[in-house]
């Protein structure tokens, strides 16, 4: 893995998660920001995903539990060649593609339809299942909202998934502390969730999801576990990349102004 092309695609990822929203008036930059390291890696590096096999089953999937911060998954199939990054600034336009929440019928590369919130693990646990019974030897990648992990939904997968030993799925869980609501740990305070996955039965590593080989080697270290799912928890800063949002709650669902566009757009092509 070559770092310096990581930090270029996640650069590149920001930029267009800001002409998104901008360009919609509407969406979710905050957590759409805090997640683009995590998704730059597992795009970039670890996944067999590519703009040819995009409508294929026979690779690595992703599942965006947290929906709303489609942005970023835009933003990785613009970057991968899957659509043009003039499609991006069609983002929740009527009848574009691409709509608030991934709609899996709509645009190849897309795995599940999400945005029902907590629902996303479930599904890629009978991805990982169907793909185990099909002797198909692809794995499965599920990226989950710290706010979201308040869903009950979430922990009767994380039960199943150690039941039926998935060791072909991770689970990321993007621990940027905030939620619309205000911090996550006011809101409910579904941490810690190092020690509620392992006493699930899951593998369980904990990283800083802005740290590159951090995030590769924690994905690499996921693949050589067998027996049980893995669960990586990754400590995140909502909004990073742009200085005005980072660690605000405000920027969970509020698109930027022009200004604000300009701005941010100024500071990440300077990073």
């Amino acid at each position: 893995m070559d770092i310096e092309v990581m930090r270029q695609h996640a650069k590149n990822i920001r930029i267009s998660i800001i002409k998104e929203t901008a360009a919609a008036k509407s969406g979710h930059p905050g957590g759409s920001l805090s997640a683009a390291d995590i998704m730059t890696v597992l795009y970039f590096a670890v996944m067999d995903f590519t703009a040819e096999n995009a409508g294929s089953l026979d690779r690595d999937r992703f599942v965006l539990s947290k929906g709303h911060a489609s942005p970023a998954l835009y933003a990785v199939l613009a970057e991968k060649g899957v659509i043009s990054h003039d499609e991006l600034l069609t983002f929740r336009g009527l009848h574009s593609r691409l709509q608030g929440h991934p709609d899996m019928n709509a645009l190849d590369g897309i795995d599940m339809t999400t945005g029902s919130l907590g629902q996303g693990l479930s599904a890629a646990i009978g991805m990982c299942l169907a793909n185990k019974l099909d002797g198909n030897s692809h794995r499965v990648y599920c990226l989950i909202g710290d706010g979201e992990a308040e869903e009950g939904q979430i922990w009767e997968a994380a039960m199943a998934a150690a039941h039926y030993n998935c060791d072909n799925l991770c689970a990321i869980i993007d621990e940027n502390g905030l939620q619309i609501d205000g911090p996550t740990a006011e809101v409910i305070g579904p941490a810690p969730f190092e020690d509620k996955f392992r006493a699930f039965g899951w593998n369980v590593l904990s990283i800083d999801g802005h740290d590159y080989e951090a995030i590769y080697n924690a994905l690499m270290a996921a693949k050589e576990c067998k027996g049980k799912p893995t669960c990586i928890v990754a400590k995140t800063v909502k909004g990073k990349g742009v200085s005005f949002m980072e660690n605000q709650v405000n920027w969970h669902g509020v698109a930027p102004n022009a200004e604000q566009r300009d701005a941010a757009l100024k500071e990440l092509e300077a990073a």
